[in-house]
């Protein structure tokens, strides 16, 4: 089935349509300094509908990057602080029975939000990702032998510390594949550091104002998935992702004993959606090899199982993606 695409009128309406991505932009630069990936990963997944995990040591403004995205669009914000002794009500909500009306009524929890923000998602122990595990996929959760559907945008945006650090629970595979991006968050240059120094030590610090409501999201997530995909592209996505599986395929044999597993048809999806996001944050109608390129790392790098003898020899999934994306053809 051939569809015939107006590329030069869709740039046109995708040029119009993504106006508001610099107005998001400007007013998160007026909060955080430098950390322009991190911007852009959380624009990404905000318009594919995605859930986003940062990883970083503490004290690399994980936490207020996601505040003030949630302040930028008119909608409702919870923060949860994960902990060991967190309980999944403490999460989704329970049932308290009311002496005045004689029944039992369901209190929920903070998850019925628009934005959650999942902080130190791995300190807690797995009841609790359970719990959240189905509120990311199902968009619902179930109180009692009720179940209630999650308002829409639903965004988990869940931070990690390294797994080296003290009390830390590496979460379960089925989880991390949930999380469209896996985003590593590093230092900032010098330069921006003495910005943020000067940022916090002034008398006023800075606030992102709202620049959006939900429905605007919901109406650019429609815009998104008319971003124009060439089946070139598509096999390009697909090569990457079977190269995961089958190295040996790919004339990467020596990962073959590296991989435990290969990503799962889920980061076909996810690659997809991304680079379609990704164009149209770069205020474009098409997807190029480019945008495949930009946002592998993160679709890709929680979604392959390295054997312990990848480990031994300190090989990283990101070496691994690194191998893949210069060996197979670029369409």
């Amino acid at each position: 089935m051939s569809v015939t695409v107006d590329i030069k009128e869709l740039n046109e309406r995708i040029q119009q349509e993504s106006a508001f991505v610099d107005l998001i932009s400007m007013e998160m630069n007026k909060v955080i300094v430098g950390q322009k990936h991190l911007i852009e990963s959380l624009m990404i997944c905000l318009l594919s509908n995605g859930h986003v995990l940062l990883e970083g040591v503490p004290g690399l403004a994980k936490t207020l990057a996601i505040n003030t995205l949630a302040n930028t669009i008119d909608a409702k914000f919870s923060r949860i602080q994960f902990t060991p002794d967190l309980l999944p009500a403490d999460l989704i909500g329970t049932m308290i029975y009311s002496q005045k009306q004689e029944t039992f009524l369901v209190k929920k929890g903070p998850i019925f939000s628009n934005f959650i923000l999942a902080d130190e998602i791995n300190r807690s122990p797995a009841k609790v990702q359970s719990a959240l595990l189905e509120a990311m996929q199902e968009r619902q959760v179930t109180i009692g032998e009720q179940s209630y559907k999650l308002d829409d945008p639903f965004m988990v945006l869940a931070t990690q510390n390294p797994i080296e650090q003290e009390g830390t629970y590496p979460l379960p595979e089925a989880q991390l594949d949930r999380f469209m991006l896996k985003v590593i968050i590093t230092y900032p240059k010098k330069e921006e550091e003495q910005l943020i120094v000067r940022q916090n030590l002034s008398k006023i610090f800075p606030i992102a104002n709202a620049v959006l409501k939900t429905k605007d999201i919901i109406k650019a997530r429609d815009v998104v998935k008319d971003v124009y995909m060439d089946e070139k592209i598509e096999r390009y996505i697909l090569d990457i992702v079977f190269a995961t599986r089958f190295p040996q395929d790919y004339n990467l044999e020596k990962f073959k004993s590296m991989i435990n597993y290969g990503a799962s048809p889920r980061a076909s999806i996810y690659l997809a959606s991304a680079a379609k996001a990704f164009a149209f944050i770069k205020r474009r109608g098409y997807v190029i090899p480019e945008d495949i390129r930009a946002v592998c790392h993160d679709v890709l790098r929680h979604r392959i199982g390295l054997t312990y003898e990848a480990e031994a020899e300190n090989i990283t999934t990101t070496d691994i993606i690194n191998e893949i994306l210069n060996t197979v053809e670029v369409p």
